[in-house]
């Protein structure tokens, strides 16, 4: 017979043992205790993110976004962060240059070695720093563009863009010229571009069959001085309906322009241009009077958002942030929209700041609404779907303010 003592210590040991493990167990299943991971660029106090903005050059106009988000990551520091983490928002200058992007790109990751690239300006810049980033496991996350190129889950699995793809757009405003003019001679202006085949492409697609009614198309560099020339042989051409797909410098002059030259067709103007304190007022206001655009944001000037929580929440951190800003800059409410809709991003992703998982939690979004969106537009996303905003709502300028006309028109270009 084994020694009783012998017997009582083995059944100590085992019964500790088996305590041991299930505590052990739990804390490795237990989310609060669980080991915290990390990717260059995160850690227990920071989240580093890196950005490109046109604060010199043609689309400079553009810069203001990067100063909002810059000024909403303050506000975040100062509430307390991102799950008790610092946000560093390191942004510069790319002049609007394809180079240029490339060259503070590869300085983002492989010196200031951010976690992800956000809200990099403009489809030239975006398209130049895609394949590197998408090289590198880097996301390029909520690009400001509305190319398609930049909702492609399978060709680019780090890359996402944010506001609805111009194809999108341009269906919609389609199916506008051909049911309020349906006889319509229509003439295009675009920018050389993924902005302007895009929403090109859009159009085309929308007007099918009546596609044939395109009498002028004219394409601009971004590095020409001015629309003049383009505008004037456009009206020449006979058209009645003028489809405007330009940045702020050469949206302006375009309007002002047709105007100084008589002509006054059914103008529609692409949303990336259809800020009244960066393009309408440098056009002048009278000249603008019945522009047709599309629109998901609310407009930040227009009284009837006056009682809405979220944009009391927005002029409230003008008011703080940012107060010397143009509140009727379409891009103001966009850097603000962006910049709340990454925030959501990071603080699901919790303490699994990786670069895959902070790409998982962007396509996981399913109904959210920050607070600039217009009612009934929500942004979505999944594996498969890389377009967060695919909603839009047409839109009417009328004395000094755009007015909203026809319901929310959904869209989905998944294949």
């Amino acid at each position: 017979m084994r020694d009783p003592i012998m017997l009582s210590d083995a059944f100590r040991c085992t019964r500790w043992t088996a305590l041991l493990t299930v505590l052990f167990a739990v804390v490795a299943a237990s989310p609060a205790l669980s080991q915290k991971r990390y990717d260059p660029g995160a850690s227990d106090t920071a989240i580093r993110i890196g950005n490109l903005m046109p604060y010199s050059g043609p689309a400079s106009a553009y810069a203001i976004v990067g100063r909002i988000e810059q000024a909403y990551f303050r506000m975040i520091n100062d509430q307390g962060g991102i799950n008790g983490r610092r946000i560093e928002f390191i942004s510069y200058d790319d002049a609007y240059s394809p180079a240029k992007a490339v060259e503070q790109t590869r300085r983002l990751v492989e010196s200031d070695e951010v976690l992800l690239v956000f809200s990099a300006m403009g489809t030239p810049s975006n398209t130049a720093i895609q394949k590197y980033l998408n090289a590198k496991g880097v996301p390029q996350l909520f690009a400001a563009s509305g190319a398609t190129r930049f909702g492609d889950p399978k060709g680019f699995p780090w890359t996402m863009g944010w506001q609805p793809p111009y194809q999108v757009e341009g269906r919609v405003y389609a199916k506008y010229i051909l049911a309020s003019r349906p006889e319509a001679r229509i003439a295009v202006l675009y920018q050389n571009d993924d902005l302007g085949r895009d929403l090109l492409k859009g159009l085309k697609d929308g007007l099918g069959d009546h596609a044939t009614q395109i009498v002028a198309e004219e394409s601009y560099e971004v590095a020409e001085p001015s629309a003049d020339n383009h505008i004037a042989r456009l009206k020449a051409s006979g058209a009645d309906a003028f489809v405007s797909i330009t940045t702020p410098k050469f949206a302006a002059q375009s309007i002002r322009t047709a105007a100084e030259m008589q002509w006054r067709p059914l103008y529609l103007q692409a949303l990336v241009s259809a800020s009244i304190g960066a393009v309408l007022r440098p056009a002048g206001l009278d000249h603008a009077q019945g522009l047709i655009s599309a629109a998901y944001n609310k407009d930040a000037a227009d009284p009837q958002w006056t009682d809405d929580p979220g944009m009391k929440r927005f002029h409230a951190f003008l008011d703080t942030y940012a107060p010397d800003v143009n509140r009727g800059d379409n891009s103001v409410i966009y850097g603000y929209g962006a910049a709340q809709c990454l925030v959501e991003v990071l603080r699901r992703a919790g303490d699994t700041l990786t670069r895959a998982n902070v790409m998982r939690e962007a396509a996981s979004l399913e109904g959210y609404a920050p607070d600039t969106l217009l009612p009934g537009i929500t942004i979505t996303t999944a594996a498969n779907d890389f377009h967060p905003i695919e909603q839009l709502r047409l839109m009417r300028f009328e004395g000094d303010h755009w007015r909203l006309f026809r319901p929310v028109i959904d869209a989905d270009l998944r294949n």
